[in-house]
Parts: C-alpha cells; sequence; structure tokens
C-alpha cells in the first residue's frame, strides 16, 4: 500500500496528501492514528517539495 495515489493537487502542483486516505492506511497496518498524525505532517512538505522537483526536471541530491 502506497500514498502515491492519495495526492491533494492545486495548479498542477503536489501540494500534500489526503490525510483521510493516510490515517485509515496507518491504522489497516497497525499504526496508532496518534503516531501517523504526528509524523506524517512532518514528513509531507518534503514528500510534495520532491514530487514537484521531479515534476519539473529538477536533478535529485
Amino acid at each position: 500500500m502506497r500514498l502515491g495515489g492519495q495526492l491533494r493537487v492545486s495548479n498542477g502542483r503536489i501540494i500534500g496528501w489526503d490525510m483521510t486516505a493516510a490515517l485509515a492506511m496507518g491504522h489497516a497496518i497497525g499504526i496508532p492514528a496518534h503516531i501517523t498524525a504526528a509524523l506524517l505532517p512532518v514528513i509531507e512538505p518534503v514528500m510534495a517539495r520532491k514530487f514537484n522537483e521531479q515534476a519539473q526536471g529538477v536533478p535529485r541530491e
């Protein structure tokens, strides 16, 4: 299971994950909701930036 298909997009740019889906997926694999809720907002902006950089053809680090 991956969250790649559960993205929020605006004006052709990824702005984040669908957190309802992310919480449901975390629950499905046994991650407590409070852990998922604490970790995903920290990871989300990095994910969005990297996805958008890749879409624009910016080389990876």
